[in-house]
């Protein structure tokens, strides 16, 4: 008799191959040695609705049962296609399908984007933006601001965080450690923009309301993201707008109504599911603890169970209400890409993919075969982390991933390319390799395990050239040996920072760089320019114990004051700062900056917000506790209105050379 083992080792669940290589053929696994011919049949199933068919009848591969069979309609285009398979041999019979994924041989490139000279853009850690008309955190409108500001001063791209969803309280703000990958936080909704507002004056009179406008006020002056007020200030008005759009939308009636359920349907299981973990949060967890679905009753950890399918049915408006807020973003981010491409940006929205997601959250609750157990994704020691990083989450199973052909890879690139021209990826190297560390151990403790790079890399062009969006890997830190050569096959930039570039003590001229990378000063985990001088950041790791004595931070300091002083030889030799005893001075490094970036062979240049306003804090001081220091919350001082006026912007983006602008025009920001 013949095993569900063998019926499933029939053929390779899924098989990717680019389409410059695809072998036109399936090979199919027969269960056990025999003379006797085998009866076949194939029927594929094109991603665009063709049906192609083919049967046969083969001699016995003998003792190697293995057969080779034509795949009726090859060479396939690419894209996502179906092959189902039925063998019979000596009365038993056998059925099987593999999903068939063809992919191009490189991701968009820089060039197909924005052409051979290259261009700047800049980079922003949204949620810290500040506006006039803002609720305390940065959001869709200000997005749409600093595309407006980026394309008057002739930049290609705006580049922002991940806007992955969030618990937003507590510890649980990083955007690199979210609830979900696949679904948004509903902090970035802008709520003027919401086209219920007009027809809700319960909504107008709560935030005209001295107690709200006074609230509205006092989020707007923080100097840090207060999550949870700022939450709990825009859930008050979205419930409102929800039952107004209820009312007037629900069904296809109006074509808000339509658009709706379109995006239910693209959404499908998986938006379902994220909103039922929201509503059932809420439910479950008034007083929210921080541990998520794993610390619920047992009948409420699956999605599938009886007791979350009868919630789900008996709290329907509450699930309907999260993926409202869902669909309400997609708008406003889609409406906000549209006006980057109105302005003539090449590339627009630079978006960010962060490499995991929280065990307590959505995504492994929705998924959950699909996540290890007693594992938890990180980095191993090196310079940067001495004790290495354990960074909270747990690893994807590649082999889980790829029985399930891909389906959940595919799903978070589809979401992550939705309105971006360009998407950063965090820690690329996770697609090659992961460090997992075992369950309260160590992160000195771990092992590397081996993902499906070449699958992973295929998906990955074939959703860049479908979205023509460009890749950008982050390829710092431990780096496998040969990386930044497959990146290039492949059309992905690699990133370079300028703290990192050093030959020895000095640093690399500006002409050394890659050709093939996106630059920049720094990033979200590193000292703004004006903080890497003055030395703020160490003594931040100073005040929460990282750096554990006087006399180190000293020796650390020391170390600090030294590189300053080969930058400046750097800068000095490349002719953008003069050779003057004077101290160096924080507008006078961003511009120098400013000019060495653009300076470099790289297509794209990264100028961070942070830099153009002289912000000396970082945002994040990794492997810190929020209940030592507040990472991800720190506000910038300069309100948007304000950054094209302010000394260290105007003469930095000055700094800027003509070849790397696309156009300029006079700048129209009202904050």
């Amino acid at each position: 008799a013949i095993t569900e083992g063998e019926r499933s080792e029939l053929v390779e669940p899924v098989l990717v191959e680019t389409h410059e290589r695809a072998v036109g053929e399936i090979a199919l696994r027969l269960p056990a040695e025999s003379a006797t011919p085998v009866e076949w049949s194939l029927e594929l199933l094109t991603e665009d609705g063709r049906s192609e068919r083919a049967a046969g009848r083969s001699a016995s591969p003998g003792r190697r049962p293995r057969l080779h069979l034509p795949i009726p309609g090859a060479p396939l285009d690419p894209g996502y296609h179906a092959l189902r398979v039925t063998v019979e041999r000596a009365g038993q019979c056998l059925e099987a399908q593999q999903t068939r994924i063809v992919a191009p041989s490189r991701c968009t490139s820089a060039g197909d984007r924005i052409g051979e000279r290259g261009g700047f853009g800049l980079w922003a850690n949204l949620y810290s933006v500040r506006s006039r008309g803002g609720w305390g955190i940065g959001d869709t409108g200000d997005l749409r601001s600093l595309l407006e500001l980026a394309a008057a001063e002739g930049a290609a791209f705006v580049g922002v965080n991940p806007l992955h969803a969030l618990w937003n309280r507590g510890e649980h703000i990083s955007p690199y450690q979210p609830i979900s990958r696949l679904h948004r936080s509903l902090l970035y909704l802008e709520i003027a923009s919401i086209p219920e507002l007009d027809s809700c004056p319960a909504a107008r009179e709560r935030i005209a309301s001295p107690a709200f406008a006074r609230e509205l006020e006092r989020l707007r002056a923080a100097t840090h993201v207060e999550y949870e007020q700022v939450g709990r200030a825009k859930r008050a008005i979205l419930e409102l707008l929800h039952r107004t759009f209820a009312a007037q939308h629900r069904g296809p009636d109006t074509p808000r109504g339509r658009a709706y359920l379109r995006y239910l349907d693209s959404g499908g299981r998986a938006l379902r599911d994220f909103a039922t973990l929201l509503a059932l949060a809420e439910h479950l967890e008034p007083a929210p603890r921080e541990e998520g679905w794993r610390h619920w009753p047992p009948q409420y950890r699956h999605p599938d169970s009886a007791a979350v399918r009868r919630f789900r049915e008996e709290h329907g408006e509450s699930v309907d209400f999260h993926c409202w807020l869902q669909f309400e973003l997609d708008r406003q981010l889609s409406e906000t890409a549209a006006a980057g491409r109105a302005l003539g940006m090449p590339i627009g929205i630079y978006g960010d993919l962060a490499i995991g997601s929280s065990a307590g959250g959505s995504d492994a609750w929705a998924f959950p075969h699909l996540f290890a157990d007693g594992a938890n994704a990180g980095a191993p020691p090196d310079e940067f982390a001495r004790r290495g990083q354990d960074w909270g989450f747990p690893p994807i199973d590649p082999h889980r991933l790829r029985t399930q052909s891909y389906g959940y890879w595919v799903h978070l690139l589809r979401s992550a390319f939705a309105h971006t021209g360009a998407l950063r990826i965090d820690h690329i190297m996770g697609l090659f390799r992961l460090y997992w560390i075992p369950e309260g151990r160590e992160a000195t403790e771990g092992a590397y395990v081996r993902y499906p790079a070449r699958d992973l890399l295929g998906i990955l062009a074939l959703e860049s050239q479908r979205a023509g969006a460009l890749v950008i890997g982050e390829d710092l830190g431990t780096v496998p040996r040969g990386l930044a050569a497959r990146l290039a096959r492949w059309g992905i930039l690699s990133s370079r920072v300028l703290y990192f570039e050093r030959r020895g003590e000095s640093f690399r001229p500006s002409k050394g760089y890659s050709r093939r990378a996106l630059v920049t000063a720094n990033t979200h985990d590193l000292a703004p320019l004006a903080g890497f001088l003055s030395g703020r950041d160490l003594r931040l790791r100073h005040e929460v114990g990282q750096i554990a004595s006087d006399e180190d931070l000293h020796t650390q300091q020391h170390q600090r004051d030294r590189d300053c002083a080969a930058l400046r030889r750097r800068l000095v030799r490349e002719d953008l700062l003069p050779s003057d005893p004077a101290p160096l001075q924080a507008d006078s490094l961003a511009t120098a900056v400013t000019g060495f970036l653009c300076q470099t062979p790289a297509p794209l240049v990264g100028l961070s917000l942070d830099d153009l306003v002289g912000e000396t804090e970082p945002v994040n001081l990794p492997g810190v506790p929020a209940s030592q220091h507040r990472s991800w919350t720190r506000r910038m001082r300069v309100p948007l209105d304000r950054l094209l006026s302010h000394p260290i912007a105007r003469a930095s983006l000055e700094a800027v050379p003509p070849q790397r602008r696309i156009r300029k025009r006079r700048p129209d920001i009202t904050g």
